[in-house]
């Protein structure tokens, strides 16, 4: 397995780096009335995984397959950056 090819997103969650379109920060992407409809229609659509396990801080949209996931994580958008820059398994 290769160094840094997951992205981990809290509560035992992680994700591909591959699939990863974006991360995003909830509080300052949620001021958008475009970014409020996409996650009202993403979570209408079933697209929405709370990975929080309490209030959700960022979001990261993934796409693998086809298929559009929008996960809710507990951490931070500069700590998933941390993250998706440090080179173990697991970042």
């Amino acid at each position: 397995m290769k160094k840094g090819m997951y992205l981990f997103l809290g509560q035992s969650m992680v994700v591909s780096k591959k699939s990863v379109i974006g991360v995003f920060d909830l509080d300052n992407a949620s001021t958008s009335r475009i970014t409020r409809d996409f996650l009202a229609k993403a979570e209408k659509a079933g697209q929405v995984r709370d990975v929080s396990g309490e209030l959700p801080k960022s979001f990261v949209l993934t796409e693998e397959g086809g298929v559009r996931t929008l996960y809710l994580s507990q951490l931070n958008s500069s700590t998933l950056l941390k993250r998706w820059e440090d080179e173990g398994i697991y970042s």
